[in-house]
């Protein structure tokens, strides 16, 4: 199932994307009887919902495109390009982001080849939706690209083991973490660099695992201007997803909905000679695109 997130009147809602349209899925739930009271759905819920919640939308979305269910303002299916989508994950607990995770990146920024993680962090100020216009902040000169696979929590995971983690997993996402390569250097800590605003865009979607199956062998790549920058396939990451989850949930837990960022390939504007590196530009469309996960596109602006 592929879910994504939605502003109308102010309020970020849930919806089901289907090939006839958007499925909102509070309306949907509501008139299925499924859901009680007035409270309303956020992805969180979803995600809490489970395997259960997860069935019984597809269920509805079925129905929706089928038009087995009489015909009302609930089941009606939304044309996503009319809707202001919101970050696929608008409120994660924790956007977490692993560095130097594929080995021909490594080898094009001269880094040695790790044997543990680098971790660092992203705030939700970073966040950004699909087509939302990314402000180049004006105390850098060197904003990069970086497309990057991004994993989405489904439960609480403490000292998890590798054979276990995908359990917990709820799903992926395309994503991109942009850097500003003058801040991130100019100390041993990166995540001056890494968080400025708008500078993790997340989604179009967020598919959930069973439509993915394995993680680490999905085609990569960036576009920038149409220009193919990055072409790799998540096989090249050293430390794979299942390694990922379990090495971070040995020393701080995991919760449903936090967001773990898997690492670039190569092709970034770092890893080009100086005389080579042309940094983005405001104007500059950017398009990260994952086998099964579609395209998630952002441009420039001052």
């Amino acid at each position: 199932m592929k879910l994504l997130s939605y502003i109308q009147e102010g309020v970020t809602r849930v919806g089901v994307h289907t090939e006839a349209g958007i499925l909102d899925v509070e309306h949907a739930l509501t008139a299925s009887g499924y859901l009680k009271g007035t409270s309303s759905v956020t992805l969180q819920n979803v995600i809490a919902g489970g395997l259960e919640m997860l069935s019984h939308l597809n269920g509805l979305a079925g129905q929706a495109v089928s038009g087995t269910v009489p015909e009302s303002d609930a089941v009606v299916l939304l044309d996503e390009s009319t809707l202001q989508l919101a970050p696929c994950v608008p409120r994660p607990g924790k956007i977490i982001c692993v560095g130097l995770n594929y080995r021909k990146h490594a080898e094009e920024t001269n880094a040695p080849i790790l044997q543990t993680p680098i971790l660092f962090s992203k705030f939700n100020n970073a966040l950004a939706a699909h087509l939302e216009p990314v402000p180049l902040p004006a105390a850098s000169q060197t904003v990069d690209y970086e497309a990057e696979l991004v994993i989405v929590m489904g439960r609480t995971a403490r000292n998890v083991s590798r054979e276990e983690a995908y359990k917990y997993v709820y799903g992926y996402c395309c994503g991109n973490d942009l850097s500003a390569r003058d801040l991130q250097m100019r100390t041993q800590q990166w995540l001056l660099g890494k968080t400025c605003d708008k500078f993790a865009p997340v989604g179009p979607y967020l598919v959930t695992a069973d439509e993915v199956g394995d993680p680490n062998q999905l085609a990569i790549s960036c576009t920038v201007n149409g220009e193919l920058r990055q072409s790799s396939n998540t096989a090249d990451m050293i430390f794979k997803c299942d390694e990922i989850i379990s090495y971070i949930s040995q020393h701080f837990t995991l919760e449903p909905g936090d967001m773990i960022m898997t690492g670039t390939p190569e092709g970034v504007m770092l890893g080009y000679p100086p005389e080579q590196q042309v940094y983005l530009q405001a104007g500059d469309t950017v398009t990260v695109e994952i086998e099964k996960l579609g395209r998630l596109t952002n441009t420039m602006t001052i």
